[in-house]
């Protein structure tokens, strides 16, 4: 069975050989937003069969091949390019799914770069009329407090997209900004004037508790989640989400054998149920608790816990590689945790345009 960290040989374009990690399953990308500003130089790397990614603790460089990917996380504030590229996907048998960060703080100025919210809205839909229901994942992340930003605002733009995604998405992972994690992004907040509150766990509670009853009074019925939190709010029916989630994997892709291998699932076909001779027979199928519904007449059975034990603590995500790089997203948000500095991703940004198809994301 293949593993997360098999290694094989390529040919760099150099002509030179080297060793890289062949990965079943790629994240694109929690460091960066490679759908809006890099999904050409994504593609053209897939089709080339390797990228460069440099681990931004080390600084050492090394070398991912695609040969064996089947699966790929996307990750978005602006996906839209992705729709030009998805058809190679389906043409080299690689499933998907988009996480599509689709926040409204365009009163407050705190994501410069992405386009118009009507128009994030609406490539939403034209991403779901693509690739269907489920496969476009509804963010709200993060969920920022500020002096001008009151719990009530929040749930008013949420509501307001909520309105218009209803019949566009299964569900809404959200998380609280916790600013106070991440020194740089409390300096640049700071220093541009944001004057943030930070959440405790009685403001949650009560965004939690009205959210989740605006989800039912609205006829909403997201599944609600939270991404990478600590508290515990089931009792608001929110749950801690898996966002590089393989029941997501299993559901779309569960003919893929190279994959359910590697996830280490049983695909089986529905049995009718067997009648007592006590009862009547009732055409009603016997499924295992826990099971997954991959299609009306098949479902699956995960034999073990795929989680990646080098994320947080609190992260769900199973085990994937990530090939995006830090310091290379100009949407230039205000509470960006990715960028060091707006100046660096801008002259990093400029590196890849220079070269545009090199290995590296930056050229």
């Amino acid at each position: 069975m293949a593993k997360s960290t098999d290694k094989i040989q390529i040919t760099l374009d150099s002509g030179v050989k080297a060793e890289a990690q062949a990965p079943i399953i790629v994240s694109a990308s929690r460091s960066t937003d490679i759908p809006a500003f890099y999904a050409d130089w994504f593609f053209e790397r897939l089709k080339r069969g390797y990228s460069a990614w440099t681990n931004p603790f080390n600084g050492v460089t090394s070398y991912v091949a695609y040969s064996n990917t089947r699966f790929i996380v996307f990750w978005s504030k602006n996906p839209k390019p992705l729709l030009e590229h998805l058809d190679y996907l389906a043409e080299a048998n690689i499933g998907c799914y988009i996480q599509y960060t689709l926040n409204d703080y365009e009163a407050e100025s705190l994501e410069k770069g992405v386009p118009p919210l009507s128009q994030r809205i609406e490539t939403f839909k034209m991403l779901v009329d693509k690739l269907g229901k489920g496969r476009v994942v509804w963010r709200f992340d993060p969920m920022i407090l500020t002096d001008k930003i009151s719990i009530d605002d929040l749930l008013g733009k949420v509501r307001n997209i909520g309105d218009q995604l209803k019949d566009y998405t299964e569900k809404l992972v959200f998380s609280f900004a916790d600013i106070a994690s991440y020194r740089k992004v409390k300096s640049n907040l700071e220093k541009n004037g944001i004057n943030y509150i930070e959440w405790n766990e009685a403001s949650m509670n009560e965004f939690a508790s009205n959210l989740s009853e605006m989800n039912r009074e609205r006829g909403w019925n997201f599944k609600l989640a939270t991404c990478g939190e600590k508290i515990d709010i089931e009792q608001y029916g929110i749950k801690h989400n898996r966002c590089v989630d393989d029941d997501l994997m299993v559901r779309f892709a569960y003919r893929d054998k190279k994959l359910m291998e590697f996830l280490d699932v049983d695909v089986k076909n529905v049995q009718p149920s067997v009648p007592s001779i006590f009862e009547e027979f009732e055409d009603s199928p016997q499924i295992p608790e826990g099971a997954i519904m991959a299609a009306s007449d098949t479902y699956a059975i995960k034999q073990k816990n795929n989680k990646d034990k080098g994320q947080r603590q609190f992260c769900g995500c199973i085990v994937s590689k990530d090939i995006g790089q830090y310091n290379t997203c100009p949407h230039l948000c205000e509470y960006c945790y990715a960028n060091t500095s707006k100046a660096v991703a801008v002259t990093n940004w400029k590196r890849h345009k220079s070269n545009p198809n090199g290995d590296k994301i930056i050229g």
